[in-house]
């Protein structure tokens, strides 16, 4: 792949009373697989300006999730003496959108994300201070252990919230999803919302549709949604399915997690809904230096969870970083 061009005009960051961007930051557009349009913002910590700092953490969020909802996470991550890297997927955040119909959720391939992430880290890299730690949630967190399957070797560590390794189906079998998902793609329909379930994001409620439960949090995220109405997404397409059900195929053949060398911890949330906890288990515990750590009362957004939810969150990164790129004195 040839290098990436100097990335061009600044992109906005949103922002709420109580949800601003942190200070020291600034958003890009950069070219992602394809020539996509998409964005990406870097912070440096300005409380170590005479220092140099401890490293960079490159911070990649679930499905439906832009930049904006881990402005709290990257303020936690300045103030440890990182810079953070923050993107928005394609098809998600203020990134170019892959249907006329804004409010789908939709993907085509692992490949193109790989892709653009790829492409991310090349045009950013002359920018990051090693080493390189990865956080990702959800959705992110399988892209980012695929990423390190693939033999990517920048990396010193990677700490994954909740990963989307296996969806929960409810009371359809895994195999019958498969099944309707084949049907959809060979009949034109990957464009179409799964089961015609529109999932309107704007009339969500914190009692009904929250994979937190931490209710301050939960609003400021609704508030920001409303401020900025391009940044929603609503339910997924069949071909966001596929593609998720392919990405979850993919990172939990045993080989492929055996080839991880770099230290890799797994925190689950207990009380999730959204994706099967065993699943992540059992692929942490075989990952060549894998680490699992099952959050009890917390749900699948663990990173916006309760405050006493979320600090195991934020000791397990301390561990790792201490290990990785330890604090001076």
């Amino acid at each position: 792949m040839t290098r990436q061009q100097p990335l061009s005009s600044q992109a906005p960051l949103m922002g709420v009373p109580g949800a601003v961007p942190p200070p020291g930051g600034e958003a890009d557009w950069f070219r992602g697989a394809g020539g996509l349009r998409l964005r990406a913002a870097l912070w440096r910590p300005s409380v170590l300006q005479a220092e140099k700092p401890r490293g960079t953490v490159i911070i990649s969020p679930g499905r439906t999730e832009p930049i904006e909802k881990y402005y709290e996470l990257a303020g936690n991550l300045l103030a440890r003496g990182f810079c953070v890297l923050l993107h928005d997927w394609r098809g998600q955040g203020l990134s170019a959108r892959l249907l006329p119909d804004r409010l789908k959720g939709h993907a085509r391939a692992v490949e193109e994300f790989l892709d653009d992430y790829s492409r991310l880290i090349d045009a950013y890299s002359q920018q990051l201070p090693k080493p390189w730690l990865m956080i990702g949630h959800s959705m992110g967190a399988t892209l980012n252990l695929l990423t390190l399957q693939s033999g990517d070797d920048r990396f010193a560590g990677a700490l994954l919230s909740s990963p989307m390794f296996r969806i929960r189906t409810g009371k359809r079998s895994m195999w019958s999803v498969k099944l309707a998902v084949r049907w959809a793609l060979r009949n034109g329909k990957g464009g179409d919302y799964v089961l015609d379930n529109v999932d309107d994001p704007f009339s969500h409620t914190f009692e009904n549709d929250a994979l937190t439960s931490d209710a301050a949090r939960y609003s400021l995220w609704q508030q920001q949604l409303f401020a900025c109405p391009h940044l929603a997404i609503g339910g997924p397409t069949w071909g966001w399915l596929g593609f998720a059900l392919d990405a979850g195929e993919r990172v939990l053949k045993a080989r492929a997690l055996k080839s991880v060398k770099v230290p890799v911890c797994v925190v689950q949330g207990g009380e999730d809904t959204v994706v099967w906890k065993q699943t992540a288990r059992w692929a942490a515990r075989r990952l060549g230096r894998g680490r699992y750590v099952e959050v009890p009362d917390a749900r699948h957004e663990i990173i916006m969870e309760a405050d006493a939810l979320r600090s195991v969150f934020l000791q397990e990164f301390d561990e790792l970083a201490a290990y990785l790129a330890p604090a001076k004195g």
